[in-house]
């Protein structure tokens, strides 16, 4: 094993290749700071996943031309419904009383892989960027002034140095693992399936949002739209195996069962997964940082995983330029402090709100959640707080509370 020769060792390190660590990088790049990133899949990852941009990542994107190109291939969500299917009862949530606070009163639906492939494109243009794909993290280690990882490529294992190294690799962290930093917290019982179909759920549904939460008498499930596509998320009970879950006739007569089409729908995708709400205890580690699914995981619901890992890599990245122009390394503890509290109450309680909420399966307190969410979208300014705070703005504002 040989350290790399020539190499820059006053650069940062970021580890994992989804949207958090290049984004990570772009940002670090444009203040004029080397990165190396190391991704151990052998390139962009291909999968969705999440598809859900709001507003306030929308402004974060925006400088580097990611939200431009994201808006000409996603599709905007003005509004978005808690829906009541077998009725069509709903509250709709309109996101215009935001066109006062922000350019982007709106979500984006836009595949992560697809964002993840523009991110990729900008860094492979930056020299001031290195990517290396298919390399897998062996080991870390950390003196007082920098973080020496060592990585495997095709089969032989290299040294590399840097001053800070950004752990944005997913809610398995290898370098979370290393750490051994425990990741307190627990699992949903029902395995949730996700599917996309070419389905034109829009063309079917009286009145159904881009973005929308159902209920029905099976429990209750998610569309969101896609620019040639939807996304259904389902949730089936404890005690089926994935495979069960997974079967193409019980997919087949879930979708019917939302929309009965009378054709065969065409699945493009399909996967079982389960949610996990979990926390470290604290994001930064001398100079190793966590950001993202590798410091926080939170149900889905709400689109506000993603969004939150961004949200860590914009205010971590801005730390770190601080402290590249001479400011204290206690910048990464006030990281930590101010971006905890952001996924323990804005984004981990409420994502389990959201979750318990439109898991309840009692009519009579369902019929309640609907009138409490009409209500809120009758009065103005109880929409505008209400979407204040679900838009992530809230969270924002938190964070640059804390000092």
């Amino acid at each position: 094993m040989a350290l790399e020769k020539n190499k820059d060792s006053r650069r940062v390190i970021v580890v994992g290749g989804g949207p958090v660590g290049l984004f990570s990088a772009i940002r670090l790049s444009r203040f004029g700071i080397k990165v190396v990133l190391i991704e151990k899949l052998g390139k962009v990852n291909s999968d969705i996943r999440a598809s859900t941009f709001h507003p306030p990542t929308l402004e974060m994107m925006e400088p580097y031309g990611i939200t431009a190109e994201a808006l000409s291939k996603g599709v905007k969500a003005p509004n978005w419904q808690i829906r009541m299917h077998s009725t069509g009862e709903r509250a709709v949530f309109d996101m215009s009383c935001l066109a006062d606070d922000t350019l982007y009163p709106f979500r984006l639906q836009f595949e992560q892989s697809e964002l993840c492939k523009i991110m990729d494109r900008i860094l492979d243009k930056d020299p001031l960027a290195e990517i290396r794909y298919g390399s897998s993290l062996h080991g870390l280690s950390q003196t007082s002034d920098g973080v020496t990882v060592e990585i495997s490529e095709d089969g032989i294992i290299k040294k590399l140095k840097g001053t800070f190294l950004i752990a944005a690799d997913g809610g398995n962290s290898k370098v979370r693992e290393i750490l051994g930093l425990p990741f307190e917290g627990s699992m949903y019982p029902e395995r949730t399936v996700l599917v996309t179909t070419t389905f034109p759920f829009h063309q079917y549904l009286d009145g159904i949002s881009n973005v929308s939460y159902c209920w029905d008498k099976y429990g209750n499930f998610s569309l969101l739209r896609l620019r040639n596509s939807w996304r259904v998320s389902m949730y089936f009970p404890e005690g089926l195996s994935p495979e069960e879950a997974l079967d193409d006739a019980h997919i087949e007569d879930r979708l019917q069962s939302i929309c009965s089409s009378g054709e065969k729908y065409e699945v493009l995708d399909k996967r079982v997964y389960r949610v996990h709400q979990r926390i470290v205890d604290k994001y930064d580690h001398g100079r190793i940082i966590l950001a993202g699914d590798a410091a926080h995981l939170n149900s889905p619901t709400g689109g506000m995983g993603m969004n939150g890992g961004l949200h860590d890599a914009h205010n971590l990245t801005s730390k770190i330029k601080e402290i590249w122009s001479g400011g204290d390394l206690s910048l990464l503890d006030l990281y930590s402090r101010q971006r905890k509290p952001v996924a323990e109450t804005a984004i981990i309680q409420q994502a389990d709100k959201n979750r318990r909420r439109m898991t309840e399966k009692d009519p009579k307190k369902r019929k309640e959640y609907l009138a409490e969410m009409q209500s809120i979208t009758t009065d103005r300014e109880k929409l505008r707080k209400f979407l204040w705070k679900s838009s992530m703005f809230e969270g924002l504002e938190l964070a640059s509370s804390i000092s």
